[in-house]
């Protein structure tokens, strides 16, 4: 059994739970004016939301609700962007910063018996760019690159009742060389694995220990196969998973499993023109349907903490992920602050997900134009060693597209035409000279180390007449699989690129270069386009 399909949280879950999404009171301004009706998790920029435009930097929710039968109950808000205050029966029970982050709220101590008033305060500054608001544009229409920025509630709220004492911690880490899976737990839990339904292994109930798996089968895109894993505890019933896979990166290779393997991923930025930054547990799962028709393997999710149940279904669908922390666009010490406190809690959210094999922390030094190369890499640097110190297992990308410092992958930005990108990546030596985008790759005080290549960004073709702009245009459907093929077959021609990430998934409002409209319909036949993406590596 897993969790159903709306369960907020699948990573880890319980039997009990209750949602508050859907309609809430709402209103805009400094004071608290409930003078129109929402449709919570959807911003109120968002067609879904039934609302559908900008009505400022603050906005207030409210809604009632009765407390299921539990000694405690936590109030959960997937993200809130970007401040946010939480009121129950008029008792202030959180404050948080940040849009992306998840956070959670006790509120027994505030609760009635029958009738709870929930009150959500939220401001997000249209203009402060020093807030980390990756593709959200600070101007009041959407504009290049940038698209339209999201205010409030964005991803779900949800209520979770407890018993007295319950499991509060639980990290699991698999070790599929060594055949066992590290746990730490509350003391007196019972941790108990299975696979297919039978028991493979089980603690004896100390805080940190060692299960030994009696079977031992990986996790890989083309077998994506997890284990279930059970924690009781004085009554409480938790429920998770894990895979078991191991990511590793050296003779200039990534290695999946003791093997060589070769990322095709594709630049997915997460947004849908109903819900913006929101999209539904069906659209999510399609997104990665789709992809995975295209002959991808993976997604770099561009700027963007997307919703955990999109990474549940990379989970479970066998799909890798690049996790991106969205950047701000103003440095200022403060900007910085902000921007690792809230990667701080991503990760530890994100890190027990098989699909993630790579974290990015910065792009094209976002936020960061225009200072010295010494400040910059000093800056990229403290955010490589932040993201090693929560996970080690993982390679870290200092800075994606160029001017890296300390990597663990030489990734490379280049919106080339086919020929350029052939002549360019035959060599070494050609695709670190800093040609592909007018920055140098490394650094001052940098160098490549053996770190694999990975053209990170590329692509983005669009047909002509088809509206909005695209990185390189073709006439028709006929001459873009002609290009496509010829800029897959530029990188996997023999040279140093060990795999890619093309541009993009689909349309997103004005920027009209993915394979897929923003509506989901195929550009171009997918089936066209699989072998090229297939196509293996020649060396």
């Amino acid at each position: 059994m897993g969790p159903g399909p709306s369960y907020p949280r699948p990573h880890l879950w319980r039997e009990a739970w209750s949602s508050l999404d859907g309609e809430w009171e709402f209103g805009a301004g400094a004071t608290q004016l409930f003078d129109r009706r929402i449709n919570v998790p959807f911003c109120p920029e968002s067609k879904l939301s039934g609302i559908g435009e900008r009505v400022g930097d603050v906005v207030w929710y409210r809604r009632r609700f009765d407390p299921p039968a539990g000694e405690r109950l936590l109030l959960h808000f997937g993200a809130v962007d970007y401040w946010a205050t939480v009121w129950v029966n008029d008792v202030e029970v959180a404050r948080h910063e940040g849009g992306h982050s998840p956070f959670t709220a006790d509120i027994t101590g505030a609760l009635r018996s029958h009738d709870n008033v929930v009150v959500v305060r939220a401001e997000d500054s249209l203009t402060d760019r020093t807030i980390p608001r990756g593709k959200q544009y600070w101007e009041e229409e959407p504009e290049g690159i940038f698209y339209t920025a999201t205010t409030g509630i964005w991803q779900p709220v949800w209520l979770e009742p407890l018993s007295a004492r319950n499991v509060t911690h639980l990290e699991l880490t698999p070790d599929l060389p060594h055949r066992f899976v590290d746990y730490f737990v509350d003391a007196g839990a019972i941790v108990v694995v299975r696979f297919d339904g039978v028991e493979v292994g089980r603690s004896a109930g100390a805080p940190r220990g060692r299960i030994p798996l009696e079977r031992v089968v990986p996790w890989h895109p083309t077998s994506p196969r997890l284990y279930d894993v059970e924690v009781t505890y004085r009554g409480d019933r938790l429920e998770t998973y894990f895979g078991l896979r191991q990511v590793e990166v050296r003779d200039g290779q990534f290695w999946l499993n003791g093997e060589p393997f070769v990322q095709r991923l594709v630049l997915d930025q997460g947004y849908f023109p109903g819900g913006l930054l929101t999209g539904g547990d069906d659209d999510l799962r399609r997104d990665i349907e789709l992809a995975k028709a295209f002959g991808f393997n993976g997604a770099r999710k561009h700027q963007k903490a997307e919703d955990p149940r999109w990474l549940y279904w990379a989970d479970r669908l066998g799909f890798l992920m690049w996790s991106e922390m969205p950047s701000f666009f103003e440095y200022t010490a403060q900007a910085e602050g902000r921007l690792l406190a809230e990667w701080s809690n991503l990760v530890p959210r994100d890190r027990g997900h098989p699909c993630v094999v790579a974290w990015v922390v910065s792009n094209e030094s976002f936020g960061l134009e225009g200072t010295l190369p010494e400040p910059r890499s000093t800056i990229t640097q403290r955010r490589y060693r932040l993201t090693q110190a929560m996970d080690r297992s993982r390679p870290i990308i200092s800075n994606d597209g160029w001017e890296h410092s300390r990597s663990d992958l030489c990734t490379i930005h280049d919106y080339s035409p086919p020929a350029d990108l052939k002549r360019r990546y035959h060599r070494l030596t050609t695709a670190l000279d800093g040609s592909a985008a007018g920055h140098p790759i490394y650094d001052e005080g940098f160098e490549y180390g053996g770190e694999p290549v990975i053209v990170s960004e590329f692509g983005g073709l669009r047909q002509a007449g088809s509206g909005g702009w695209g990185w390189l245009e073709v006439p028709d459907e006929e001459a873009f699989v002609r290009a496509y093929g010829e800029l897959v077959d530029a990188l996997i021609e023999p040279g140093p690129v060990e795999g890619f990430c093309y541009t993009q998934l689909t349309d997103v409002q004005q920027e009209q270069n993915g394979l897929l409209t923003a509506e989901r319909e195929p550009k171009v036949d997918p089936e066209l386009l699989r072998p090229l993406t297939e196509k293996a590596k020649r060396r």
